[in-house]
């Protein structure tokens, strides 16, 4: 590693940072720079202490030890941490620099400097044994996007405070910089609203759940549900505000309304009987747009969630809104006639526009997915687009600034191998590689508009994902690619960098303890048929950088004494193929199977 200067476009760092940095200078100089309990972290501005609790925090979970801090400078064996004015930075760059005696972290403002703590951790040996050397390097860093954000559906499965910490901890490390909390749904509501006690005490439990895949063998009969309390709430945006993170909370409307109507049923068009959904899927049960009680039930439910949270962006969903009630209900139908409303879908216009008129009274963005786009778009919303591009470049092209969040490669709770050999998932196919490849610019924007697009993000449907360990499984090492696409210039991107710097980053994933996934090392089969030749082409490939690939053809178990891959081969016979991928002596990921039928 030392004594080589690389420059930023000459490949991968031998530093392996994720998401990559713009620039990554190491120096041929042979002395390095060793963190020792002895190391000084110097805190120049009170406002950077998160960034020096945020790193001692991982010293002491990962090493062991932490460091003392000082205000005033100290002239060796020291970090510093300091906010400088860059001219021309955005926000969250950040300077680096190690020298033999002192590393300097600069930033413009306080995120930069998180940001560059977060690239420290990552130049630090993983292993436990090793001394914390690092090289003498210059790093230069700033986001592509400003808005980078994971999303959480915790209305389907309610996941604890603890964890939801956690959550926010993958994406701290990661410079991840938003937290889409999806808090309502047809199968649970989430957040207390002291107005309405019900939405805690009946619409936040269902009363069983469907048992495996949508539309089920059975229902469990068991209640299952929580919710977050305003107190505990306050505790995770704290949470999150010192790792810089914004937290964006949705509350459905005027569709997914299931289970509040189950508490409160005159907001309904027929006024029940309502239930908290127990399966999966999109429900006719809705927010009457006709009864003005709606709008005052909706708004006194902002006026909770408001002072709970800081973002200046508030998520109303405006997703998969049928409208079969709407068409029945004499309320609805005197609506559109007084607001001279042609169809449903300039109702459901009318009733966003309604919401972010009193959003805007209370100096608050709304934000919702595509589907607001139709009937007309809310004046100055932000739209997610999330059923495919489509959505989002209608918006840009109409100066409406767009979340980029595509099904197709960024739903995580997606599969991400082969469905056979996952955990139950709703369907779909994003790899590590496909989400990787992802551009959230389209091409079809002009310069002009593409400066609308502002950011991306990927989201964690929950229907199938009961329990925290499995979020993880879908989470990770996907975040690891989806950071990269937010943080990282395209020009600086490279899918074989990228994999060899994730063998690093799976070593740091085992020591905290994450239940990441290993479908990166599933080997994945191509078989060319040529029937008329009677023979088929087989091409393995895997996500991975380092490992081997073994096969065997005889339907057996492969080991490293089977016969290693090296390039594609031939079969001129049925064959059930096995194959696995290996390092230094262990099997990684799972044993994939194909056959391969000649006549």
């Amino acid at each position: 590693m030392l004594g080589s200067v690389w420059l930023p476009m000459q490949g991968f760092s031998q530093l392996n940072i994720i998401p990559q940095p713009a620039e990554v200078i190491i120096s041929s100089a042979p002395d390095s720079f060793a963190i020792t309990s002895k190391t000084v972290l110097v805190v120049e501005q009170p406002e950077l202490q998160p960034s020096a609790d945020f790193f001692n925090n991982y010293l002491k979970e990962v090493y062991g030890f932490t460091l003392k801090t000082s205000k005033k400078a100290v002239a060796n064996n020291a970090i510093v941490l300091s906010r400088s004015k860059e001219d021309g930075s955005v926000s969250g760059a950040y300077h680096m620099s190690i020298g033999k005696e002192t590393i300097t972290i600069k930033a413009n403002d306080e995120s930069g400097v998180f940001y560059g703590m977060q690239t420290l951790v990552q130049v630090l040996p993983v292993q436990k044994s090793l001394s914390l050397n690092m090289p003498q390097a210059q790093i230069n860093d700033a986001p592509r996007y400003q808005y980078r954000g994971m999303h959480l559906d915790v209305a389907r499965h309610f996941y604890p405070v603890d964890f939801v910490k956690k959550y926010i901890d993958y994406l701290a490390l990661h410079k991840m910089n938003v937290f889409h909390w999806h808090l309502t749904d047809d199968q649970g509501w989430r957040i207390e609203i002291k107005k309405y006690p019900k939405l805690a005490e009946v619409a936040a439990y269902r009363d069983g759940t469907i048992i495996g895949h949508f539309p089920g063998t059975g229902n469990d009969g068991k209640r299952y549900g929580g919710f977050y309390t305003q107190k505990e709430i306050k505790e995770v945006v704290q949470y999150a505000a010192k790792r810089y993170i914004t937290i964006i909370p949705e509350i459905e409307m005027p569709g997914h309304a299931s289970a509040a109507l189950t508490a409160y049923p005159a907001l309904g068009c027929s006024g029940g009987p309502y239930k908290v959904q127990q399966t999966w899927g999109v429900f006719n049960e809705v927010y009457c747009a006709g009864n003005d009680s709606v709008f005052a039930f909706l708004q006194d439910v902002i006026d909770e969630v408001l002072p709970l949270f800081p973002s200046k962006v508030i998520h109303i969903g405006g997703d998969e809104c049928p409208k079969e009630s709407w068409k029945k209900c004499v309320r609805c139908q005197q609506r559109k006639k007084e607001n001279n409303l042609k169809d449903e879908h300039e109702l459901q216009s009318y009733f966003v526009q309604r919401m972010e008129k009193y959003l805007n009274s209370k100096g608050r963005t709304l934000m919702g997915w595509d589907e607001i786009l139709e009937g007309g778009l809310a004046p100055n919303a932000v739209v997610m687009s999330w059923r495919g591009e489509k959505g989002g470049i209608e918006a840009a092209k109409q100066k409406h600034e767009v979340i980029m969040t595509p099904n197709s490669p960024l739903y995580f709770d997606h599969y991400q191998g082969k469905a056979s050999e996952e955990p139950l998932a709703i369907g779909g196919y994003n790899t590590l590689e496909k989400v990787y490849a992802y551009n959230p610019t389209p091409k079809e924007l002009s310069a002009e508009e593409g400066v609308y697009i502002k950011g991306v993000q990927a989201n964690i449907w929950t229907e199938y994902i009961p329990t925290t360990q499995q979020v993880e499984y879908m989470l990770m090492p996907r975040l690891a690619a989806l950071s990269e696409v937010a943080w990282t210039q395209p020009s600086q991107k490279s899918w074989d960098g990228f994999k060899q710097r994730m063998e690093t980053q799976y070593q740091r994933y085992s020591a905290l303890g994450v239940n990441y996934a290993k479908s990166a090392y599933d080997v994945r089969p191509t078989v060319l048929l040529e029937t008329a030749a009677s023979k088929a082409t087989v091409t393995f490939a895997t996500d991975s950088y380092t490992s081997q690939i073994y096969y065997t053809l005889d339907g057996s178990e492969p080991t490293m004494n089977a016969k290693k891959y090296t390039k594609p081969f031939e079969v001129r016979k049925s064959v059930t193929i096995k194959a696995a991928s290996f390092n230094e002596g262990k099997q990684l990921g799972k044993t994939s199977s194909q056959q391969v039928i000649l006549n």
